[in-house]
Formats: structure tokens, sequence, C-alpha cells
């Protein structure tokens, strides 16, 4: 299995991990960002939209449990979901996250555990760990 491995300290060094998971992904475009509340999912999140050419107001989807961000210049899409505050599948189904995990747009999940079994073949994990301001971001194809 293919993995990558990288530890930060700083919010200064997002962009280059971020470059980093792009590079790594080799073109998948759901990714399941996995981690404990505040280890940084959101905020690495972000920074990915930013660098596919978004610069629509991010937020957290935790209540709206999806956001829809816009690629500047070919009007693409990005969705973010939260799944967190979902009780089980079937509220996920209700949303409509199949569409979004099979669709052609890139698609960022936050506590993916929820649908691990509707998650396609080649979905890359992200899992972050930390400890302090140390975070370590573990890569891995689904």
């Amino acid at each position: 299995m293919k993995t990558f491995e990288q530890t930060i300290s700083s919010l200064t060094e997002l962009p280059e991990l971020s470059n980093a998971i792009l590079q790594f992904s080799e073109g998948r475009k759901v990714f399941a960002f996995h981690g404990e509340m505040g280890s940084g999912k959101t905020t690495i999140i972000k920074q990915l939209c930013g660098l596919l050419g978004s610069h629509d107001n991010f937020s957290s989807p935790s209540y709206s449990i999806v956001n829809e961000y816009l690629v500047e210049g070919n009007g693409e899409k990005i969705y973010h979901i939260d799944l967190y505050r979902l009780k089980d599948i079937d509220e996920a189904l209700a949303i409509g996250v199949e569409d979004y995990i099979t669709g052609d747009n890139y698609c960022f999940i936050e506590w993916p555990e929820l649908i691990e079994g509707l998650l396609p073949q080649n979905v890359l994990n992200v899992s972050i760990t930390h400890e302090g301001d140390m975070r370590k971001i573990s890569i891995f194809m689904g």
C-alpha cells in the first residue's frame, strides 16, 4: 500500500503539505479525513481548496453538513462534507452523499467512518493525529 507521512508544527507549513497531498493523490478526487476534533481537518481542507483555485469564504460545514465551493475560472465545484452530526448511514444517503462521492468534483469528507462502505476503492485517506502544536499527517490509498 502506498503511504505518505509528514509532521508539521506550524501553519506556515500548510502550503507545502497541501501541495504534497495533491501530488500524492495522483488525480483522485475523493478524500476521507480522519482525526479527532480540533486536529486540523478543516484547516487542511481550506488550504487544499485554495490550491485547487477556489477563493470562496471557507467554513466548517458542521451545521450545514455540505459546503460547496466554486473553482475560479472553470466553474468546477468542490464539496466539503462534515458527517459529524449525522446519526446513521440513512441520514448520509438522505443528503445525497452517494452523488457527491461518485461525481467528477473534488470531495473532502470529515468524519467519513459513517459511510466507509460507500467510499470508492480509490479514496485517499488522510489521517491526522496531534499532540500540542505538532500534527502528524498520514496519507494512504483506500
